[in-house]
């Protein structure tokens, strides 16, 4: 690794400045990889997960990957362009002129997980790329099938010299994170995101990281429920949970929770009527995960929660090894259950009450500061204080997790849910030194203001007027 990452430094800096053309056709390459090779990507996918719906994969790993890189594509141009800036009173008038350049920063480390392993490789590249900048990427041992996949393409589609592939199980992780790269981005579990930040520190590498965390949702008396429970269905149940954006809990009006309940449960019998053989639900990704969801279930039910299990075609799971889990709704949590604990990543949604919208904020308040939250309603008054009143990395409003899709919206995490951000600009200039040059006119401006020695008269001149 230490091999490939100064081969790709000593070519970064041979290449300086890195053109137009260059950054748009790794691009281009990188499009070409995932649209020529999407079916294999898919059937990697399923294989890693033992399930995975192809549709799914299509939407949140191809196209996905996609979208932000012809976006990249098509706003490259712009971006690179130098942005002036005023300089000080009255430098401007002199000839004095002042401007920021964007450099690529070098070699740029990125570290993906395992719930959308081929998007949360690719959606980071439109940046680093867009930037100028090389790439190693430490894939997960989790997705050993979609790793093999990205370690055969991408020695197809581009030089070692310009992206790598690296793949391996946790010591590998730990050296990868230990090296001296000019930016490295982790995605994954805040407690993992520790260890990460610690490593750079080492090399005063500058760390993007994008956690997760509880996301809550929270209801407001004025919303459709029946909509709003629809769209939170949707959001928990796609990839089984498995996504760092689903909503990870829900804070109802104390009157409204049995319709809570039962639109939930609809929602989820209608997109899904049955599980086990339906090929749009996916599987849970390995037998460890699966154990650890049961027996955050069995510890809810062991301290008194209500578990509702949305079985519509009352299938026998326990007679399969499929890692198939369907939607379960956890009635009446209490802050000592597991579920209230910990970011659950799975197909468990747990269902708290509020009396008045202030204790609903306090509530999510209390807690560590979540990569997304969710609001619905139509009480202008409500959204406004939500928002006002809540911190979290970012927020849809009457729906879930779709703001992670928006290119022009910086994508990150606060505190334990993460730091930095990236998509669209935001990731080009994430990637980017942004470089202050100032250019001195020809008259002597330290003599005229007074800096050069001996000082008197035009130097008190010059400290009253800044001061001034």
């Amino acid at each position: 690794m230490q091999d490939i990452l100064e081969r790709q430094r000593q070519a970064f800096m041979a290449e300086l400045p890195v053109s137009l053309e260059a950054r748009r056709d790794r691009l281009n390459r990188a499009i070409a990889m995932l649209t020529e090779n999407a079916d294999r990507f898919c059937d990697a996918l399923s294989e890693d997960f033992g399930h995975r719906s192809r549709d799914q994969s299509m939407l949140t790993d191809i196209a996905a990957s996609v979208s932000p890189l012809r976006h990249a594509l098509k706003h490259v141009k712009s971006w690179m362009r130098p942005e002036r800036k005023p300089v000080l009173f009255p430098l401007g008038l002199l000839g004095g002129r002042g401007w920021i350049e964007t450099q690529p920063k070098g070699v740029v480390g990125i570290i993906a997980p395992w719930n959308f392993p081929v998007q949360l490789v690719m959606s980071p590249l439109a940046g680093v790329l867009a930037a100028g900048n090389r790439a190693m990427v430490k894939t997960s041992e989790y997705t050993p099938v979609v790793a093999a996949l990205f370690d055969e393409l991408g020695a197809k589609y581009f030089a070692p010299e310009e992206l790598a592939f690296v793949s391996g199980g946790p010591e590998v992780g730990k050296a990868f994170a230990a090296l001296p790269f000019d930016h490295l981005l982790f995605t994954g579990a805040t407690s993992i995101g520790r260890h990460i930040l610690h490593a750079a520190a080492d090399n005063l590498t500058p760390v993007t990281l994008e956690l997760g965390g509880k996301s809550p949702v929270i209801l407001g008396r004025s919303a459709d429920v029946a909509r709003a429970t629809e769209r939170v269905a949707l959001g928990k149940m796609m990839n089984a949970g498995q996504i760092c954006l689903a909503p990870d809990y829900m804070l109802v009006p104390e009157e409204k929770e049995a319709e809570v309940v039962a639109g939930l449960t609809a929602a989820a019998s209608a997109m899904y009527p049955s599980l086990l053989d339906n090929p749009d639900y996916t599987a849970i990704i390995n037998d460890r995960h699966f154990q650890r969801l049961t027996t955050w279930l069995d510890d809810a039910r062991a301290r008194g929660a209500e578990v509702i299990q949305v079985n519509p075609a009352n299938e026998d799971f326990t007679a399969t090894n499929s890692r198939k889990l369907p939607l379960h709704i956890v009635r009446n949590p209490t802050d000592d259950m597991t579920v209230m604990q910990e970011e659950i990543f799975g197909p468990i949604l747990p269902v708290r009450t509020y009396k008045t919208l202030d204790r609903a904020i306090d509530e999510v308040n209390r807690r560590e500061r979540p990569l997304g939250l969710y609001y619905f309603g139509s009480d202008e008054a409500e959204k406004r204080r939500v928002l006002d009143r809540t911190i979290s990395g970012g927020v849809t409003l009457d729906d879930v997790v779709f703001h992670v899709s928006q290119e022009e919206l910086p994508f990150g995490g606060v505190g334990p849910s993460g730091m930095g951000a990236y998509h669209g600009e935001t990731g080009y200039r994430t990637f980017s030194h942004a470089k202050s040059v100032y250019k001195q006119p020809r008259i002597d401006v330290a003599g005229l203001a007074g800096i050069k020695p001996p000082y008197g008269k035009k130097t008190r001149a010059s400290v009253a007027r800044q001061m001034k």
